[in-house]
């Protein structure tokens, strides 16, 4: 079982950075995802950017421009930093990780953190 970690969330106003953080138990060799997931109050959970670990990356257009994604591997990391932050941006961000192992593919969520951008 692998535990995801979220850190960096809080409250910051718009035009503002912060950056999220998310630390991994345990490490592994299989090809697999990182990335950042978000949930805004009364809407579903919607992807916000991943990173193979390969180095692939994937965006919402909807922070394409603004968000960069990045991962440490050796230190089973992944960031998110976040610029140039909108109210729009408010929800809780959840820390995500998909493992393709030759026994099966296999999917981990961090508790989340919430990011609030006031305007």
């Amino acid at each position: 079982q692998v535990q995801l970690v979220e850190s960096g969330g809080g409250l910051v106003q718009a035009g503002g950075s912060l950056t999220l953080s998310c630390a991994a138990s345990k490490s592994i060799s299989s090809p697999n995802i990182m990335g950042w997931y978000r949930q805004k109050a009364g809407k579903q959970r919607e992807l916000v950017a991943t990173m193979t670990n390969g180095g692939t990356t994937n965006y919402a257009d909807s922070v394409k421009g603004r968000f960069t994604i990045s991962r440490d591997n050796a230190k089973n990391l992944v960031y998110l930093q976040m610029d140039s932050l909108k109210p729009e941006d408010t929800a809780v961000y959840y820390c995500n990780r998909v493992e393709m192992t030759p026994w099966g593919r296999y999917e981990y969520w961090g508790q989340g953190t919430q990011v609030t951008v006031s305007s």
